[in-house]
């Protein structure tokens, strides 16, 4: 299992948008990827609950990562966490 933290850059927080390119491609690294905020654990494969988190611009979040290239694939859900996922 490999874990990152990360501060939520989008400025409209893991809501909508955001949070459907997370999961995507959460579901689709072929990993068991959990998402950690306010204190609870959610499947990060699951647009209802990351938004049932009401994660906003600036928190932290954790990622928990299992499987093989687990580091890799936590990187890069970790980037696409801190990056603007509304602008474009």
């Amino acid at each position: 299992m490999t874990t990152r933290t990360v501060t939520i850059g989008s400025r409209t927080g893991l809501h909508a948008r955001p949070a459907a390119l997370f999961v995507k491609a959460a579901a689709g690294s072929g990993h068991a990827v959990q998402l950690t905020a306010k204190e609870k654990a959610i499947n990060a494969a699951s647009l209802l609950s990351v938004m049932s988190l009401g994660i906003a611009q600036g928190e932290e979040v954790t990622i928990e990562v299992t499987g093989d290239e687990e580091a890799r694939v936590a990187d890069e859900l970790a980037a696409l966490l801190a990056s603007d996922l509304d602008a474009e």
